[in-house]
């Protein structure tokens, strides 16, 4: 099977089975959604929605956050991975975003990356979710899921990836693809012990011979 035959019908059972894939993380605005993907860096979804209802309620606007300091927000995410570090890039966040944008979350990828704590795949899925920017993020399920599939040639980083993921899969699609591996490799082609047994890409995986 060529690369260019396994991208089609890869593309073509998700699509048929996973229409209208979405975030798992519950925000109901761009700023919240920023927030609560910092958080998710090496961090659980499930872990992040149990941390940020009481966290939004106390910090509703950039403003309100900006104003707060580390040590505070500590106290809120206290059961996150990294959560030191995380409170001073959320303070640091919402103060760029009040000094440099008027306090509104920029919709740009470049601009989102000018933020603490935001990194490429952070940028991506913000743009991405929020402001439809077509993007396709790379977190650990993505880069796992694409390696072990055959649609990335054992890339070293999540750059690679993205750009072997972004140079096969069709430009209005990246980003609902972003969402079709990470719940993939989050429910089926797990780190440990993948179901394979009960997999709709076995036909088409490059690990299993195809």
């Amino acid at each position: 099977m060529t690369k260019k035959e396994r991208y089609k019908k890869v593309i073509e059972w998700f699509e048929a089975q996973m229409p209208l894939p979405k975030s798992e993380l519950h925000y109901e605005n761009p700023f919240q959604l920023l927030i609560a993907t910092i958080l998710a860096a090496q961090c659980t979804d499930k872990r992040v929605n149990i941390i940020t209802p009481p966290l939004f309620r106390a910090f509703p606007t950039p403003e309100v956050l900006a104003a707060s300091n580390p040590e505070t927000i500590f106290e809120y995410i206290k059961t996150a991975t990294y959560p030191n570090s995380k409170a001073k890039h959320l303070v640091g966040m919402a103060q760029k975003l009040v000094a440099d944008h008027g306090g509104k979350v920029p919709p740009t990828i470049d601009a989102l990356q000018t933020l603490p704590g935001v990194g490429k795949k952070t940028a991506n899925v913000v743009a991405s979710v929020a402001f439809d920017v077509p993007a396709l993020a790379v977190d650990t399920h993505v880069f796992r899921v694409s390696n072990r599939i055959g649609l990335t040639n054992s890339s070293k980083n999540p750059l690679e990836t993205e750009r072997e993921l972004t140079q096969y899969i069709p430009k209005r699609l990246w980003s609902v693809a972003h969402h079709w591996l990470i719940l993939h490799g989050r429910y089926v082609c797990t780190a440990r012990k993948p179901k394979c047994e009960s997999c709709g890409l076995l036909p088409f995986c490059e690990r299993n011979g195809f």
